[in-house]
């Protein structure tokens, strides 16, 4: 298993590159192809069909408890107890599938009322047409939902992950061969409904087929049941914030502002959503470990060890990555997004930096979750939230889309921030004056390394690939050096010194 979390972070950052590769040439044939109005329309239609994940209700992220609790118990694989589990969940996602379409029925009827105010009666239709075709994608995704996470369970991150990059390369390529034949965006979600689905029939194969998945839909117990649907609900009122935080600001600006500030937002967006997979990658690789130790010792001490080396980790990565957008992002998305989008940039830049704190904190996520501990973060989450919309109902009509992300910006800090801060000290029994002590070396040397570099960009400004490569370069050298001097421990240090001696004397 140990090898499988290894493996499956390198595969995961893996597929993280190539996605981010991928986009760079993705995104403008998308904005060559549709034109900037049709890529907001499709961006804010994939926002709006993306809420009805809602429906799923938060059950995907108390699979993995249950399924621990189980085998902690002594139910083996193939035990009553898991395979009630598995047809209950299956059962659930089913009833899931079905109310998604639905949703997006009454969604597909009403969609002149719901976009009239922004959109054009040609983006409307098309609109409409999206919906139709992204509703049973979010039900085909819905379905392969039960099998992904007994896969999760048993931490086969190497397919999960080795899955997942496939899906990197087919599904851009697909989409980019119907907008070549003329489709526009609906060839766009046709491709994600074709590879959708694909990947259903292989989770079901090799969940049922290499694991030995089984079903049990009798005898299935209410009280189960019940316990799982309490849980379940906390993280849905958890979910509710993210899906404000991502996907309502695009509907917002839809519905209140244009297309085209919806296509500005959006890139910023994707910009940010990088930054989340970075850090998701690494900690969802620990939520079966755990889930383990809650259900085992329940060890305070152990916990706060665990959550704050992987934070250390998660922060590395994130300064890395956010240092050098803060130097060299303003030339990257002119060149590749275009002149009209570069307020993506500063965007992107207001809305990362506090992202932060959640970002070299989201172990503690699992760790409320694994203790049944989460109901108070996902009530602040949804009060957050509900700051978030109305802020940027009150200032979309005279600031646009720098509304939206002021909203975003006071509910992370508020939510994430100041208050999960305290809780996690005071209520959950973390330690976080020992988890932050240990996080400020890599934040001090980031905005060292990026002074630097800011001030050596007046003298020679980023304004070509060439100087865009050398500042690129010359960042990666400090930061990976002041990484290596002030990040690491010395035992770390020392068995990245000793593989790349092994590497060269090979």
């Amino acid at each position: 298993m140990a090898s499988q979390k290894k493996v499956g972070a390198l595969l995961g950052y893996a597929n993280i590159l190539v996605k981010n590769l991928v986009n760079l040439i993705y995104v403008p044939l998308l904005l060559h192809f549709m034109g900037q109005g049709d890529y907001g329309v499709f961006q804010m239609t994939n926002s709006v069909v993306f809420a009805l994940t809602l429906l799923s209700a938060g059950f995907y992220g108390s699979y993995v408890r249950f399924y621990m609790r189980e085998r902690a118990a002594g139910c083996p694989d193939n035990g009553l107890g898991v395979r009630r589990l598995n047809g209950m969940f299956l059962l659930v996602y089913l009833t899931v599938a079905v109310l998604c379409l639905i949703g997006c029925g009454a969604m597909v009827l009403n969609v002149h009322a719901l976009f009239s105010g922004g959109l054009t009666t040609q983006e409307i239709n098309l609109a409409r047409a999206l919906l139709m075709v992204m509703g049973v994608n979010i039900a085909v995704t819905m379905l392969s939902t039960p099998f992904d996470s007994y896969i999760v369970a048993h931490e086969r991150f190497v397919f999960q992950q080795s899955r997942q990059l496939l899906t990197a390369l087919a599904q851009p390529f697909l989409a980019v061969l119907l907008l070549w034949l003329g489709m526009g965006a609906i060839g766009v979600a046709c491709a994600q409904l074709t590879i959708s689905t694909i990947l259903l029939v292989w989770n079901i194969a090799f969940a049922t087929h290499k694991l030995n998945m089984k079903f049990t839909f009798r005898g299935l117990e209410w009280v189960l049941f019940k316990a799982i649907a309490v849980f379940s609900f906390w993280i849905f009122l958890n979910q509710i914030f993210d899906l404000v935080n991502n996907n309502v600001p695009n509907f917002l600006l839809g519905a209140m502002a244009s297309s085209t500030a919806v296509a500005v937002f959006a890139i910023a967006v994707q910009i940010r959503n990088i930054f989340f997979s970075m850090s998701t990658t690494m900690s969802n690789v620990f939520n079966p470990q755990i889930n383990r130790i809650v259900a085992e010792s329940d060890d305070n001490k152990v916990l706060t060890q665990l959550m704050t080396r992987v934070g250390r980790y998660q922060m590395v990565i994130f300064w890395y990555l956010f240092g050098g957008f803060i130097v060299l992002g303003r030339y990257f998305v002119r060149i590749w997004a275009g002149e009209a989008n570069t307020d993506a940039y500063w965007l992107c830049l207001i809305m990362v930096l506090p992202v932060m704190i959640p970002l070299t904190q989201n172990t503690g996520i699992e760790i409320q979750r694994a203790k049944n501990r989460h109901k108070t973060r996902s009530l602040i989450y949804v009060l957050t939230s509900v700051i978030d919309i109305v802020i940027s109902v009150l200032l979309i009509p005279s600031l646009g889309y720098w509304a939206t992300a002021i909203g975003y910006v006071a509910s992370i800090v508020l939510g994430t921030g100041l208050f999960m801060n305290w809780y996690y000290h005071t209520r959950i029994g973390l330690d976080m004056v020992y988890f932050w002590k240990h996080q400020l070396p890599t934040i001090l040397l980031a905005l060292v390394v990026v002074a630097v570099c800011l001030l050596g960009g007046l003298a020679l400004p980023v304004s070509s690939i060439s100087t865009f490569l050398l500042w690129g370069i010359v960042y990666t050298l400090l930061f990976g050096a002041g990484t290596m001097k002030v990040s690491l421990t010395a035992d770390e240090r020392e068995k990245i010194v000793n593989r790349l001696h092994r590497k060269v004397m090979r």
